[in-house]
């Protein structure tokens, strides 16, 4: 059996050239698009460029890890790279199989918001980020930890996941479009919602605090739009904890409209602050439910935040369009 793709933490030693193959892992039911339209979009895009590739579909989420370890496999044995289609839900799935495999990483985006695909330059027309998978460079992307779980954008605990599963039920029924998402939004803070009591711990330091949420984020492009200052320590590898103190309807309100203004750091009832490593326990909890890039889990206390010790090497677009095969270039951290 041929070598490892890329075995080695060091990507310039990951051999991928402009003819490695693309193994594609594409969730059908991310974002708005028709997803036959979608499949032939890409499949027309790689055949008229005599790109090899193959393709699976994932009719349900829980196929996703399943998919993605399959698209692993081929890619480690034909030196190839491994692209999710789909939102920031589908990437993630197939980041936690792709992560210390070794594997170059690609993405069409497909999903409504798209952080980690807009963070990186990755086009949202799915014609234009194909292309952009032919002549790519390699960027090492940094990644999240939550226990043993992969999260790019962020993972959140409170309030939060419990609005993304709402969030979830209501763009099944409506469709999936941004402005069905506020709406179940503020139909979620319209419930009454019990406030967690957690001790932190990080830096050596230890803080209680009670909260509606905590968000843990690994997106500068959020947090930027946020507000958040936070945003250039994640650029320097770091992460930002976000975490909202027990507050009325129109309090909570007035945060989610600073927010989408982009002030939200001189916000009254939040805190914030960024970590390596963040250790979280809830009391009277073992289990907690907990959401990382939209996907909602239960995971057993206590809660570890860090950042991976192994980066993600992800394919980025690159203007340079050279007319024979040669390695992709690696873009230093």
């Amino acid at each position: 059996m041929p070598a490892p793709a890329c075995a080695s933490d060091r990507l310039e030693e990951c051999p991928v050239t402009l003819a490695s193959p693309l193994f594609i892992v594409m969730n059908t039911g991310s974002g708005s698009r028709d997803a036959a339209v979608t499949e032939a979009t890409v499949r027309g895009v790689l055949t008229q460029a005599g790109r090899r590739h193959a393709l699976w579909r994932a009719h349900d989420p829980r196929q996703l890890p399943m998919l993605a370890q399959r698209a692993v496999e081929q890619a480690q044995q034909q030196q190839g790279v491994v692209v999710a289609a789909g939102g920031d839900g589908t990437i993630n799935a197939v980041a936690q199989v792709v992560l210390k495999s070794g594997c170059a990483f690609g993405v069409l985006p497909q999903g409504t918001f798209n952080y980690f695909s807009r963070t990186h330059g990755i086009p949202l027309d799915t014609a234009e980020a194909t292309s952009a998978l032919l002549h790519a460079r390699v960027r090492p992307v940094q990644v999240g930890l939550l226990n043993d779980r992969v999260f790019l954008v962020n993972a959140s605990l409170g309030l939060y996941p419990q609005l993304l599963e709402e969030r979830e039920a209501y763009k099944q029924q409506f469709g999936r479009h941004r402005l069905v998402a506020v709406e179940a939004g503020v139909v979620t803070l319209l419930r009454a919602h019990r406030p967690l009591r957690l001790r932190l711990e990080h830096a050596g330091e230890v803080r209680m605090l009670r909260t509606a949420t905590l968000v843990v984020g690994n997106n500068p492009l959020q947090l930027q739009q946020l507000g958040l200052p936070e945003a250039r320590a994640v650029q320097q590898g770091q992460l930002a904890a976000i975490a909202v103190r027990p507050v009325g309807l129109l309090a909570m309100i007035g945060l989610l409209l600073r927010g989408a203004l982009g002030r939200l750091a001189d916000a009254d009832h939040i805190v914030n602050f960024a970590c390596d490593r963040l250790t979280v326990r809830p009391y009277g909890r073992r289990r907690l439910k907990v959401a990382m890039d939209g996907e909602v889990a239960w995971l057993t206390s206590p809660l570890v935040f860090q950042v991976a010790p192994h980066s993600l090497p992800l394919l980025v677009p690159t203007r340079d369009s050279p007319a024979s095969p040669a390695p992709a270039t690696v873009e230093a951290p």
